[in-house]
């Protein structure tokens, strides 16, 4: 990859060029990573493309964009104590907490491996529109308002709306923002999250009110995700006074930086320069960004470094080596089951016909089926069991089962959750989970055996269920609006997860009980009592439209 340069002046098109020299100039340095996903054995091959980017490109800020846990076996170990060491190591200048950052909040306990993970912290933690101070294990870690005085400089692990560092005898304001989307996405709880707009203007008129003019965001938007939500072009062509943006969420592989110097009608505005690093450790992103001496930029440059290219640091490789011994350990753990048939877990991002998030699939026949089971032992009473396609995230090989293939089937150690509702709330959830069908939706349900729905796609929402049917007495009878039935499900589902506003109301009305299990030991329990399994599609989910 070529180390690409651009220069530009405001109102005119971006032209490549040969590096200038500007006097009375400054340029920032920036190196960043984004959305590494649990993928901690990608850090051995970042430090060392961080050693060499410094020495090629002088000292500069590090930063990272969100999104460093779930998604692994390291990850669901070690809640991100691991990666937290190696970015520790590397000398990590802010964070900004992403939408999966939000995955493990317990609706007793709260955040409490976030908590951790921020206290282990060598570097502070930005968020503007993130309020921590509704959850009680953050609140020793809220620091002060930002400020330019010394004495007043962010302290690690702790929370600012945005910081100042010097770098190179100049002041940079950071501020942090993450994607609103985390409220249907995620699960964060008593962490509420503001307008990303509303946030930045304000933050940039606290660092110019304090002599700032060098303005970094680090958001966790998207480069170009869902509008209704925002994202870093949207940011950019929006908010004034912002310099730089360093971005993730979207897992947007940026060659080289992207510069807007347009505002959303059109008009000339200040430059704004984008980068993003793609996704799982793979590139270390390089950004120079060069300033006149009011704060207006005039050069950007940059490249994504592959890690791969680099060898591995050899300290790093020694931390990494405990860390990777035990999940290997988990990892190769049988279970005691078999499977005479693989699972797939088709996506239509993949070129499959059908999705786990808009389809019956065999695989979340199987979860739903282990989820009920479950339920059944703690209440007998329970109808029916519903998964989120959402939440499966692998597919299952044939042969013998591991721990580590269910773990990574479901990540996010969600928990099973006995549900009192009305049958007509049960036909809103289901036509809150057929809305977008036959498109992909993360609130589509898996259904457990025993409960069959029969819809039309052609409909629209509000009139897309047909007929929904639970088994009582040995029986398919039709769900009654006025009875009350108990359900089971996950908890992230049952507060409210992928707009599941329905059983949010009930979650809300405490008609709702936590009862322990997680998902993925749900599922290893059910697939030991069967021994063998060959879990198939049932026609439990039925589009008449489609027949």
């Amino acid at each position: 990859m070529n180390f690409c340069r651009y220069r530009f002046t405001l109102g005119t098109a971006l032209f490549i060029t040969a590096a200038p020299v500007f006097a009375d100039s400054y340029t920032l340095t920036i190196f960043h990573t984004n959305d590494l996903h649990g993928r901690t054995d990608s850090y051995p091959q970042l430090i060392t493309a961080l050693a060499e980017a410094r020495e090629r490109f002088g000292d500069g800020l590090l930063l990272d964009a969100g999104d460093i846990f779930s998604g692994t076996l390291y990850f669901n170990e070690y809640r991100g104590q691991d990666a937290v060491a190696f970015m520790n190591l590397m000398g990590y200048d802010a964070f900004v907490p992403g939408n999966h950052e939000f995955d493990l909040n317990d609706p007793e306990q709260g955040h409490q491996a976030l908590a951790a993970l921020f206290e282990a912290a060598d570097f502070p933690i930005v968020g503007a529109n993130l309020d921590f101070s509704a959850a009680p294990e953050f609140a020793e870690l809220l620091g002060e308002s930002i400020s330019v005085e010394p004495e007043l400089k962010p302290k690690p692990g702790h929370l600012y709306d945005g910081i100042v560092v010097e770098q190179g005898g100049e002041r940079i304001g950071i501020f942090g923002l993450s994607t609103q989307s985390s409220e249907t996405v995620s699960s964060p709880g008593n962490v509420t999250i503001g307008d990303y707009r509303e946030a930045a203007e304000t933050m940039v008129a606290a660092f110019e009110a304090q002599g700032v003019n060098k303005i970094v965001a680090l958001t966790h938007l998207g480069y170009d995700s869902d509008p209704s939500v925002g994202n870093d072009l949207l940011l950019a062509q929006h908010v004034e006074g912002v310099d730089v943006i360093i971005g993730g969420h979207s897992h947007t592989r940026l060659e080289s930086p992207v510069t807007v110097a347009e505002n959303a009608l059109g008009e000339p505005k200040a430059p704004t320069v984008i980068g993003q690093a793609n996704e799982y450790g793979k590139y270390l992103g390089v950004m120079q960004v060069t300033f006149d001496d009011g704060g207006v930029v005039l050069d950007a440059s940059g490249e994504l470094l592959a890690a791969e290219n680099f060898e591995p640091d050899v300290q790093a490789l020694e931390m990494l080596e405990p860390y990777t011994a035990r999940i290997e350990e988990v990892r190769d753990t049988q279970v005691g089951a078999h499977l005479n048939t693989p699972l797939p877990n088709p996506r239509h991002g993949n070129g499959d016909e059908t999705s786990v998030r808009a389809n019956e699939t065999a695989l979340g026949n199987l979860i739903a089926d282990g989820q009920l089971a479950a339920a059944r032992r703690v209440n007998p009473d329970t109808v029916l069991a519903l998964q989120n396609g959402g939440g499966i995230r692998e597919p299952i090989a044939e042969g013998d089962i591991a721990v580590g293939a269910l773990i990574a089937v479901q990540p996010f150690g969600n928990r099973l959750t006995l549900m009192n509702v009305t049958g007509a709330e049960l036909l809103e959830t289901f036509e809150i989970a057929l809305a977008g069908a036959p498109e992909e939706s993360g609130a589509f349900l898996q259904i457990s055996r025993g409960t069959q729905v029969e819809y039309d796609s052609r409909e629209p929402f509000g009139e897309r269920v047909v007929s929904l049917k639970v088994t009582e007495n040995g029986e398919l009878q039709d769900v009654d609006p006025a009875r009350i039935y108990t359900i089971a499900t996950n908890n992230f589902t049952a507060a409210g997860g992928d707009n599941h506003v329905a059983l949010e109301a009930a979650y809300d009305d405490e008609r709702s009980t936590i009862v322990g299990n997680t998902d993925w030991e749900m599922l290893r329990d059910y697939m030991v009592t069967q021994q063998e399994l060959a879990p198939a599609v049932e026609g439990r989910i039925v589009d008449i439209a489609r027949q």
